[in-house]
């Protein structure tokens, strides 16, 4: 997959950025991501993968903002106050989690290609700054036209033979690393998770330049 984010240098160590487009703390985290590994020179690899399946697992049926109210209300609020601190536009969705896989899907299309950040951010800021429903097509085209392409063309390959399976894929090999949450940074086998961490993981491959 394309390296997003961070020109490489001749020994940088790159870092996979794990997301979910229906993560609070993934859009705290993709709207910093890319300011802070170009000015390490560490390079990012986007990575779209659904939550779902890894909660199931668990035995859950849904966020576990939900199934904790307290841990719910102190994640909203503290959604609220970073938004504030990074002067990102904040509305609380009405709906959540919503349902991402169409959304996730043309994430993937657009990470092997220029688009793919561009895209995924847009789309946590319809979510999580204007309380859109993402799952909706005409939503997922909008964001697509806006960036100068045909929504219902790449909607359509992103459900393609070709493209359909590749979600599962990524959520597979995500459950197979261990990852259990978004956002989640992996510099190699060291896995770094949640928003607060996305320092500490760009600096711990920044360190491991050259090794």
């Amino acid at each position: 997959m394309r390296m997003a984010a961070g020109a490489p240098t001749r020994h940088s160590v790159g870092v996979d950025f794990w997301l979910s487009l229906s993560s609070t703390y993934t859009y705290l985290a993709a709207s910093r991501i890319d300011a802070l590994a170009a000015a390490r020179g560490v390079a990012v690899r986007w990575r779209p993968f659904t939550l779902g399946p890894i909660f199931a697992e668990l035995g859950w049926s849904t966020s576990p903002f939900v199934l904790q109210p307290q841990k719910g209300r102190y994640m909203w609020r503290d959604v609220e106050r970073a938004c504030d601190a990074l002067g990102l536009r904040f509305k609380r969705p009405s709906v959540f989690p919503r349902n991402s896989v169409a959304a996730m899907r043309v994430a993937l299309v657009g990470c092997e290609r220029s688009w793919g950040p561009a895209f995924a951010r847009a789309v946590l800021l319809a979510n999580f700054g204007e309380n859109r429903d993402i799952s909706a097509p005409s939503v997922i085209d909008e964001i697509l036209v806006e960036l100068g392409l045909d929504g219902a063309l790449v909607r359509a390959e992103s459900e393609s033979p070709a493209w359909r399976p590749r979600l599962r894929a990524e959520t597979d090999e995500a459950k197979r690393l261990g990852i259990f949450g978004a956002p989640t940074f992996m510099v190699g086998d060291e896995m770094f998770w949640g928003n607060d961490r996305l320092e500490q993981a760009l600096d711990w491959a920044a360190r491991s330049r050259g090794r």
